[in-house]
């Protein structure tokens, strides 16, 4: 049954993957970024005011700060997608992937900040008559109605992309390897499942505890958890390459000379490294898949071209800096060309070659933080899609079968999941995309008038 469903998501996730992909992604980035002039780029510094509330709003509305927005955001992209994704990268698409990577996060600035300025443009009102955002309120609010069959094809697909397949099964498989087996407690050869059964069930417990208090809480915990995590994993890495600094120009060469060889990417060519590249780059930052505009179209504010800058912050902190970090931790351990080891696996094998016992301790706390909260977030990514779809009563349902999916999650292979989600978001980003594309003059002139009025206000 597992071996069924490990070839059925195979190839949904090679279906839903294509060149075309490519296109809307990097091709849809770079028209993004070039009609806003750069705006997002040149205007880093009010973003990061903005973060820190320096610019209060009297008559905000929304249900959570800009940086709670931020953190549940990030809580959803600075997760197993820095640490495992990078990872999984190397060890598939070779070292040039991460290029790849990049790019997708330095287009996908200006892909969140189009997408989520729009979440907060056209927010629309849920069967409770509160004000709700993302792509399908977008779609729905802002485009005619024969275009609506894209918002619920949006948020059908988020009841599964947005399931906690990929976290849980990271997060299980670390904490079987790193405490049961290395404790003693679980024999190596043994049969797992019985032991991933019982991890997802506790984590499952901790999960409910969390999701079932609805957004004020996801937010809360992701604020208090990610910042601190973020901070600690990016600073241990920051020292280890400090310690090496010889070595890192080399490790950026390796880099940017395989990005258009494809010499090391395992099964392919230069085509399937690029798109391998793309993949991890997009579950790293999520810009384009249309997640990140559920959490930010709910932030508080009245003025929608002020989150779109505060989230274009994330592809920064997720991809530039916490992805290329542990691409480099690697690369520089040398243990991706070493045995056959990948996902959160390797990246431990690479603290422990770099730092011994506390490089894994360290690694362990922040996967399990980073894992957890990407849980709690995207189960509301999932509950504003059910809750389109079936009205606000379909959140509860949801939450059960979201909390129950964790199960399923523990016990299935590394590539079922990443396949599973892969496809999915592929398919996501369609509607996402194309809306944002259509909509995207509208941004730039809400976003002439903002920086019009703020230039005045400098002067």
């Amino acid at each position: 049954m597992l071996d069924r469903l490990q070839t059925l998501s195979a190839t949904f996730a090679t279906l839903a993957w294509g060149p075309w992909l490519l296109v809307l992604l990097l091709g849809g980035g770079l028209y993004l970024l070039l009609l806003s002039k750069f705006a997002p780029f040149r205007y880093l510094g009010h973003a990061l005011a903005l973060l820190r509330g320096k610019h209060p709003e009297p008559n905000a509305v929304g249900q959570i700060s800009h940086s709670q927005a931020l953190a549940s955001a990030l809580a959803g992209t600075v997760g197993m997608g820095n640490i495992a994704g990078v990872a999984l990268a190397i060890s598939i698409g070779g070292p040039g992937a991460i290029f790849w990577m990049w790019m997708t996060a330095i287009l996908g600035i200006a892909t969140k900040f189009f997408t989520c300025t729009l979440a907060v443009m056209y927010r629309g009102k849920d069967s409770n008559g509160e004000l709700q955002g993302g792509p399908m309120y977008v779609i729905r609010e802002a485009l005619p109605k024969g275009w609506h069959g894209l918002a619920y094809a949006f948020a059908a697909l988020g009841l599964v992309g947005c399931l906690p397949v990929f976290q849980t099964n990271q997060l299980v498989q670390i904490l079987r390897e790193l405490v049961l087996i290395d404790q003693g407690w679980l024999a190596a050869d043994a049969n797992p499942l019985l032991a991933n059964l019982s991890l997802g069930l506790a984590l499952a417990i901790i999960s409910a505890l969390v999701i079932l208090g609805g957004l004020q809480r996801i937010a809360r915990v992701a604020l208090a958890l990610v910042p601190f995590m973020g901070a600690l994993y990016l600073g241990t890495v920051l020292v280890v390459l400090f310690l090496n600094m010889p070595e890192v120009p080399g490790l950026f060469a390796q880099i940017f000379n395989d990005a258009f060889t494809g010499s090391a990417v395992a099964g392919g060519g230069l085509q399937a490294m690029i798109l391998y590249g793309v993949q991890r780059g997009a579950f790293s930052n999520e810009a384009g898949i249309g997640t990140e505009a559920l959490a930010h179209g709910a932030a508080r504010t009245a003025e929608p071209v002020r989150e779109g800058l505060v989230a274009m912050l994330g592809p920064i902190i997720d991809t530039l800096l916490i992805c290329t970090a542990t691409a480099l931790l690697i690369l520089l351990s040398g243990v991706w060309q070493q045995g056959d080891a990948n996902g959160v696996t390797l990246t431990a094998m690479a603290f422990e070659a770099m730092l011994g016992t506390p490089g894994l301790i360290i690694l362990f706390t922040c996967v399990v933080c980073f894992a957890s909260t990407t849980i709690f977030t995207y189960s509301f990514y999932g509950s504003q899609c059910a809750s389109f779809l079936f009205g606000v009563k379909g959140q509860t349902p949801y939450r059960i079968v979201y909390v129950g999916f964790i199960l399923v999650a523990a016990i299935i292979s590394l590539d079922t999941a990443i396949n599973l989600i892969d496809g999915t978001y592929a398919l996501m980003a369609i509607p996402t995309m194309l809306s944002t594309l259509i909509l995207a003059p509208k941004v730039t002139a809400r976003a002439k008038g903002y920086f019009a009025t703020l230039q005045a206000q400098r002067a």
